[in-house]
């Protein structure tokens, strides 16, 4: 088993808000407390250490508590680019990784995974969710060896920039996760609201 000190966790909130109007996602209000906060409030007990992935807006960031980096280009290159800030700055074995803006991701995430990259032996767990009638890989929910930065660095600097292409050079196992909501995102305001309403019927 994979111990919880083991595990850095890094909160993604580095991207443009491009479908929110080019707002901060991560600093939009969820029931009170800004989309990162509560991210990173329910990541850090599941891991031994959490940090931020943030390119602007720096002060409100680092004022959660948790230290911030920003991504080394400097052009909101997308996830990929907040995995190699957080490789990069990751003292622990491993890496694990949560998008700001799905503020409902389970309380076990990072545990399941854990054990499942383990069971496997693989170098990388990926969740997977209900979308669309079927299972679907959510890659931003990721658990990683920090061995693969010298992999990701190349990865990005060729010029690539989706996660599961990256994540297929590897050995990967999917986690499957059957609560759609979990991972629902906000990609807009309208999003946002939305899941800030009580499910209209149970969760399976």
């Amino acid at each position: 088993m994979i111990a919880r000190a083991d595990i850095t966790g890094l909160v993604l909130a580095g991207g443009r808000g491009s479908r929110m109007g080019g707002v901060d996602k991560g600093l939009q209000s969820y029931q009170g407390v800004p989309l990162a906060m509560h991210a990173m409030l329910r990541l850090a007990p599941q891991v031994g250490h959490v940090m931020i992935n943030a390119n602007r807006n720096l002060a409100a960031y680092e004022s959660f508590g948790a230290p911030v980096y920003t991504d080394a280009s400097g052009d909101f290159a997308g996830p990929l680019a907040g995995f190699v800030a957080g490789l990069e700055q990751c003292d622990t074995p491993y890496l694990a990784t949560v998008p700001c803006d799905s503020p409902l991701f389970p309380a076990d995430l990072v545990a399941r995974m854990a054990a499942a990259l383990a069971d496997a032996n693989a170098e990388i767990a990926v969740a997977c969710a209900p979308e669309a009638g079927e299972m679907r890989p959510q890659p931003v929910f990721c658990l990683m060896s920090a061995a693969l930065l010298e992999s990701l660095v190349r990865f990005t600097q060729s010029g690539g920039r989706k996660i599961d292409r990256w994540t297929a050079q590897h050995a990967c196992v999917e986690v499957p996760f059957h609560d759609a909501r979990a991972f629902a995102n906000a990609n807009t305001l309208a999003e946002l609201h939305a899941l800030q309403q009580p499910p209209s019927t149970p969760d399976d």
